[in-house]
């Protein structure tokens, strides 16, 4: 038996806390022979005894961002105080009732999330950890803090979007561990240094964990401006910044993995950010034709097929920063071809994964029309949401009363789909119904000053703003949305979502959705209209187990997937929606509405010809079935229980059990990791 194995299998309390950065002044009172932050610390030391050991099969899953959402799930305990920067008190709302908006704020009085992820993908990331801890995998995120996060929201109208620095205190917040751990990367301008950070993410029955690794540049032996290189998420105005943040996650988090120890049988690559990893396993080759044996070592998920998702740089670029071996094995690896001059950090993926996947089957079949030199290789998988993080608490009490239809739900979500077996429980559906008034009284409480209505149609729509997910698509004629609100029945819109900084025309759709509010300010006795400032996952949950329709209109075929819409079928909300991502494999299972554009063909088409025009158009002749059926339903609280608008709730929820993190994590294991 090896001295690596003995250690893993001896690896105790003692050689844990002797890892911590400041453990006794600072770490003892939250962690002790029996708990972490209030957690069972004996599920930690499992862990770290099966990442260490070669008897395990691990893997380390790399992201650049993660959105682990302990705000709204398995939030850790802590004794010691926590800094007034790790809590989030009000947020602004912009709406069409602005004497509300100048006189009052949304109070949470609530954590802030851990602030290392900026959207989807990162909170795809975080669900993909937990999925694993509650499977009993031996998984390690490795990731970036991201000491001032992605950003803070402001709204101002005529201006759009205000970006605002963020801060946060890394060294108070609940859960998160320094190490004594130090890795050092080597480049032209020379050495970066960068401190290891842990967070553990529990499973939901908190008997498992897998910790995400985090590496921070904040150091003081570094250079000024190497310091600031892990500060912002994304920060895109310089290609130095966006290829020194590369290389931090690919080769520092391999150096982080084996500085800890750990014994890594897969490198599981989160979009093409981390695809430097591969060149840090080449450059440590006395025979570079060798590297073909590692390709089964890497997978590849590809996330998007919209251009901006693809890094791209020159080789003038790559050679000023990275030094002569790193430079060198980035031209062998990742040129998309022998005379090009650039680094396609996608085509290193795609030339050097042995398996790659695609996030839906739509999707799917999109990366191939993209890249056709590898189809062959391109597999769907499509994505999913953690249960137990956005399912609310009516839903999870009903599912409960209802366990000896659905049996034990919380350890096999795909024992969901059996809800459809109670469609013809006249008291289920009462129920059901029921369970969602209760998640939208919550809804209308926590913006209690803008004076929602429970009995009234409110349509959702929240995530990150870009171009073709068309964010201000139902305002493209306020006069159709008008007439719906007068002929049919009174509406409420809720929406939310950030865009990058440095996105000019996501922050023209912001702008254009605060002129179109301010517009209805005359209309508000029909029609209430409010946008969310600092969209995150706390919110995301909100909105999505609470409103009645959840509006997803991007324009085909360019969302790979969206979880959003999987967040709110778990919840029984009903989809209104292009088809396109995920929606197009629950297209015929009734749970909802699909309007618009339908992409098909080899022609892949070009994501800035939105078609707002015909698909607004199909949009409001949509709309104005859904309030008719909604108010045939709902008649101020008298419910008709035999409406088809509990048939869709039903469906919605017997759905979201294939659209969960869990089938997905099981599928990597088998299709990807082959472990």
């Amino acid at each position: 038996m090896s001295s690596t194995i003995k250690e893993a299998n001896s690896f105790c309390y003692n050689d844990f806390v002797a890892t911590i950065e400041g453990f006794a002044g600072n770490y003892k009172t939250d962690i002790n022979k029996e708990e972490y932050f209030g957690f069972p610390v004996e599920t930690v030391l499992n862990i770290e005894k099966s990442l260490l050991s070669s008897k395990e099969k691990s893997v380390a899953y790399f992201s650049m961002e993660f959105g682990i959402a302990p705000s709204i799930y398995n939030s850790f305990h802590q004794k010691r105080p926590m800094s007034e920067k790790n809590r989030f008190f009000t947020h602004e709302v912009f709406s069409n009732d602005w004497i509300c908006d100048y006189l009052f704020k949304v109070n949470t009085d609530k954590m802030l999330d851990i602030p290392i992820y900026g959207g989807g993908l990162g909170v795809l990331a975080g669900d993909a950890v937990k999925s694993s801890a509650d499977l009993g995998y031996s998984v390690a995120g490795v990731g970036i803090l991201w000491n001032k996060g992605y950003f803070k929201q402001n709204f101002w109208y005529k201006h759009g979007q205000i970006p605002e620095e963020l801060t946060w205190d890394p060294s108070t917040y609940p859960g998160l561990i320094p190490l004594k751990n130090i890795v050092k990367i080597e480049t032209r301008e020379g050495p970066v240094h960068l401190r290891l950070w842990k967070y553990y993410v529990y499973s939901y029955d908190k008997k498992h964990a897998c910790p995400i690794i985090l590496l921070d540049s904040n150091l003081k032996k570094n250079h000024p401006s190497f310091r600031k290189l892990t500060d912002q998420l994304y920060r895109s105005d310089d290609v130095w910044w966006k290829i020194y943040q590369r290389l931090i996650l690919g080769v520092g988090g391999v150096k982080a993995l084996e500085s800890l120890g750990y014994r890594i049988d897969c490198y599981h690559l989160n979009e093409g950010h981390a695809a430097f990893a591969m060149t840090e396993k080449y450059i440590h080759l006395d025979k570079k034709s060798e590297f073909k044996k590692y390709r089964k070592k890497f997978s590849y998920t590809c996330h998007t097929p919209v251009a901006a998702g693809h890094d791209r740089f020159s080789i003038a670029d790559i050679t000023r920063i990275l030094n002569d071996d790193y430079a060198q094995a980035a031209r062998a690896l990742g040129k998309e071809t022998e005379n090009s001059d650039q680094i396609n950090l996608t085509y290193m993926c795609l030339n050097n994964c042995e398996k790659v996947n695609a996030v839906a089957a739509k999707h799917g079949e999109i990366t191939r029309l993209q890249f056709p030199d590898f189809a062959s290789k391109i597999r769907s998988i499509t994505n999913g949401v953690h249960m137990h993080t956005w399912l609310s608490m009516p839903f999870g009490d009903l599912f409960d009363r209802y366990e000896s239809t659905l049996g034990n739900w919380r350890k096999h979500p795909e024992n969901l789909k059996k809800i459809v077996e109670l469609k013809s429980d006249k008291q289920f559906r009462k129920d059901i119904f029921a369970a969602h008034q209760a998640n939208k009284k919550n809804l209308i409480e926590t913006l209690g000053r803008w004076g929602l209505k429970n009995d009234v149609l409110t349509i959702g729509w929240a995530r990150r703003i870009a171009g073709y997910k068309r964010p201000a698509l139902i305002f493209h004629n306020v006069e159709q949305i008008l007439r719906i609100a007068y002929e049919v029945g009174p509406l409420q819109i809720v929406l939310a979502g950030k865009a990058h900084p440095n996105d000019d025309i996501g922050s023209a759709h912001i702008e254009e959705i605060l002129d179109h509010i301010d517009q209805l300010n005359d209309h508000r006795e029909v029609i209430k209209v409010l946008i969310l400032e600092n969209y995150d996952t706390y919110f995301g949950k909100l909105l999505t187990n609470s409103v009645d329709v959840w509006l997803n209109n991007p324009l085909p075929p360019f969302e790979a997937s969206g979880t959003s819409g999987m967040k709110a079928i778990l919840n029984g909300v009903i989809q209104v929606s292009t088809l396109d991502g995920w929606v197009v494999e629950a297209a015929e299972d009734d749970i909802g509405w699909i309007f618009g554009y339908q992409h098909s063909g080899s022609v892949i088409g070009q994501e800035m010809e939105l078609r707002l025009d015909e698909d607004s158009y199909e949009l409001y002749a949509v709309l104005n079935e859904v309030a008719k059926l909604y108010y045939q339903t709902n008649r101020e609280g008298d419910i008709d229980v035999q409406s088809p608008w509990i048939d869709k709730m039903i469906h919605c929820v017997g759905r979201s059990a294939f659209f969960n993190t869990q089938r997905m994590m099981q599928e990597y294991k088998k299709i990807m990791w082959q472990l």
